[in-house]
């Protein structure tokens, strides 16, 4: 079975193809993966500015229907590497996220009763408390980018790369470099990365 179906659907490859003629056919794109852009924009830049930027992934995408190319991947990865490029101009919002994030042990600053993890879904506290919050923000933007379409996008290496449209071994680069700074941030002893 083609990755992007589940028995009896249409492959997200087929889907794209047929939204270029029927765009309406696009909405199913979009049932399929808003959850989870929006989870991960959620992590990356809180819920709210999370909403509008997965809103624009999938604006975004809808107009670039026609250039969307199967032989370069999947359309899950090309959706995570549109909202990634999107988050970029967001950097600022997002370190002042994990400045917040960093000060505030790891309970975000507007989570009074757990609504943010409701709102995004299940957020790894883990990956965003205090020193690691802290290394987060201090992660140059590409660097940064690679490891949460990783760790929490869920995406394999390569299709991290091919998300954002850099070589294989610059994605495993910036990879070892993040999984690096993480482990100092934690006190961890560096061992080679898988």
């Amino acid at each position: 079975m083609r990755p992007g179906t589940r028995p009896g659907l249409v492959a997200d490859t087929d889907l794209m193809d047929q939204a270029r003629r029927t765009p309406e056919r696009f909405a199913e794109i979009f049932d399929r993966h808003y959850r989870d852009i929006y989870a991960y924009l959620a992590k990356r830049l809180g819920p709210e500015l999370a909403e509008d930027v997965a809103s624009e992934t999938f604006l975004t995408a809808f107009d670039r229907r026609h250039s969307f190319d199967p032989a370069r991947g999947e359309v899950r990865p090309w959706l995570y590497g549109i909202a990634s490029n999107l988050a970029a101009r967001h950097v600022r919002a997002e370190t002042r996220h994990y400045k917040a994030l960093a000060e505030a042990g790891g309970q975000h600053p507007d989570d009074q009763h757990g609504q943010v993890d409701a709102v995004a879904g299940r957020v790894d506290a883990a990956a965003v408390r205090g020193p690691l919050a802290a290394a987060l923000r201090r992660l140059p933007e590409p660097v940064r980018a690679v490891l949460l379409l990783v760790a929490w996008a869920g995406l394999s290496q390569p299709e991290a790369a091919a998300a954002l449209g850099i070589p294989a071994g610059t994605a495993r680069s910036r990879l070892h470099r993040a999984r690096q700074e993480m482990r100092q941030a934690l006190g961890i002893e560096n061992e080679g990365d898988e």
